[in-house]
């Protein structure tokens, strides 16, 4: 059941009319709200509805035996088997054929062909996500950062909360179950931000992503060899448009609709591209992602502790597990890696130039603010061609199609054939946003706000109207279902 549909507009009419007419009996309200979820899970593949459960009840129990206990060791073998358990769930279902094609390559490159157990499994939708939010509830009880939640249904609702299920962003313990404790309200603080994140991320998802999808992005990456120099560029600078405007619709969406079930989620996406570092980069990416990485991986690999070499390798292998955690091919391990080697060098290269940089006498700043204008627009153009860089072998099936894309970079000569007034505006217009006063969102969710009732109903309904009217034909999964 996808966001941009009519099933699920059908769907969430019935959930936000039900949820707000039992409101004043809490646990019937988040009994059925758990219920709209499992159906909601249940839409794609009923069969994993078990797995999401078994993944829920083992964190369930393992919260209560980390309330129980204050022994160390004990606390440490509870939040280990939970871990573990989560993480063997996921390694099973994502990335069991992985390996084992893999193992199987090793064997014959080898000279030891065997025949291996290899079976079909089918990748339960959203796996790493619930995985994720499961492991960070169990975390957070063990260091006291959330209280042990004593109710199973507030448990099962915080991990199968319908619209983060599927594709985040990760919600953190600490920031929602407080919220199953209090009486729940709809403000027209939280009508103001549905509205306007619903209608922003169906604009992404269903307009901007959709197109660059199919009239540029798929055609140039389909046989990378029969398109020219100009093509291959402008398809990657689509290609970061296209997974921008489909993630961060999806988060939009997602905010939006909790937010009009009375619940906050915190930002997930702060304009990436404007980003004038990799590292600034990767703290306006994904955020729930980034910090649930920074928070449950590098740090417990010790951080920026234990002197230089041990903060590069800590940051090399959080991307490179990063980049695992994307999906079951050796591409998306290059891409963490890639990101992983160059947070590396950028940091070395920056506590450098601290180290060397010539000081200078500049009693007006007028130098120094130069200066630093000029390196800022340097850094922001570089690091959105690295992250473009990276993007093709994040896009590419493979390894081979990635080198022949590189490749043809070469090929000026040829005329384009994918390169439209229309895919490049939209780039263009995409772009321009990421560079707009970051409190926009904000400012125009205030002025819907205070709209009466009939204006807002007409706001919605003509700005979902007006979206359907001007989108390609179909709606395409969402990218990031498939992690």
């Amino acid at each position: 059941m996808l966001f941009p549909t009519i099933e699920f507009g059908i769907f969430f009419l019935i959930v936000f009319a039900v949820s707000w007419a039992v409101r004043g009996w809490p646990e019937a309200r988040k009994l059925f709200l758990v219920g709209a979820s499992y159906f909601f899970y249940g839409w794609w593949d009923w069969r994993f509805l078990g797995l999401l459960f078994l993944s829920t009840f083992i964190n369930y129990l393992a919260g209560l035996a980390l309330a129980r206990t204050e022994r160390v060791g004990l606390r440490k073998f509870v939040v280990g088997v939970a871990v573990v358990a989560g993480l063997s769930i996921l390694g099973f279902f994502k990335y069991y054929g992985f390996f084992l094609t893999s193992f199987a390559a090793l064997l014959e490159a080898a000279g030891l062909e065997r025949d291996l157990p290899f079976m079909q499994v089918i990748l339960p939708v959203g796996i790493s996500f619930f995985t994720f939010q499961g492991i960070s509830y169990v975390v957070d009880v063990y260091r006291r950062h959330a209280s042990a939640e004593k109710s199973l249904l507030n448990v099962m609702l915080y991990i199968s909360f319908f619209p983060q299920l599927v594709a985040g962003p990760i919600v953190r313990a600490a920031d929602f179950l407080p919220q199953l404790h209090r009486p729940a309200v709809l403000t027209r603080a939280h009508i103001g931000v549905g509205v306007v994140l619903i209608l922003s991320g169906l604009a992404k998802k269903m307009v901007i992503a959709n197109y660059l999808a199919t009239e540029l992005v798929d055609p140039v990456f389909f046989d990378p060899s029969a398109v020219g120099a100009l093509d291959l560029l402008i398809g990657i600078y689509g290609y970061a448009i296209q997974i921008y405007c489909d993630f961060s619709g999806y988060s939009d969406i997602a905010i939006g609709v909790a937010a009009l079930l009375g619940y906050r989620f915190l930002e997930n996406f702060n304009q990436p591209y404007r980003a004038a570092s990799l590292q600034d980069f990767w703290r306006r990416w994904h955020i729930s992602l980034s910090t649930w990485l920074r928070d449950y991986l590098y740090v417990p690999l010790g951080g920026n502790r234990g002197g230089e070499f041990k903060t590069y390798r800590n940051l090399f292998l959080t991307m490179f597990l990063g980049g695992i955690w994307h999906g079951a091919a050796w591409t998306f391990v290059f891409w963490g890696a890639f990101h992983g080697a160059m947070l590396g060098i950028e940091r070395y290269a920056r506590r450098k130039l601290e180290e060397f940089a010539p000081a200078h006498t500049d009693p007006g700043g007028v130098i120094a603010a130069f200066g630093n204008s000029a390196r800022h627009i340097v850094g922001v153009v570089a690091t959105f061609h690295l992250v473009c860089f990276a993007w093709i072998f994040f896009r590419a099936d493979s390894f081979e199609t990635a080198a022949v894309y590189i490749e043809g970079f070469a090929r000026w000569g040829e005329a384009s054939q994918y390169v439209t007034p229309f895919a490049v505006g939209l780039i263009v217009l995409a772009m321009i946003f990421q560079f707009t006063p970051q409190h926009l969102g904000r400012w125009l969710a205030r002025i819907v706000q205070y709209l009466p009732s009939p204006l807002l109903a007409l706001l919605l309904g003509g700005g979902i109207w007006l979206i359907w009217a001007v989108a390609p034909e179909g709606v395409a999964p969402f990218i990031y279902f498939q992690f």
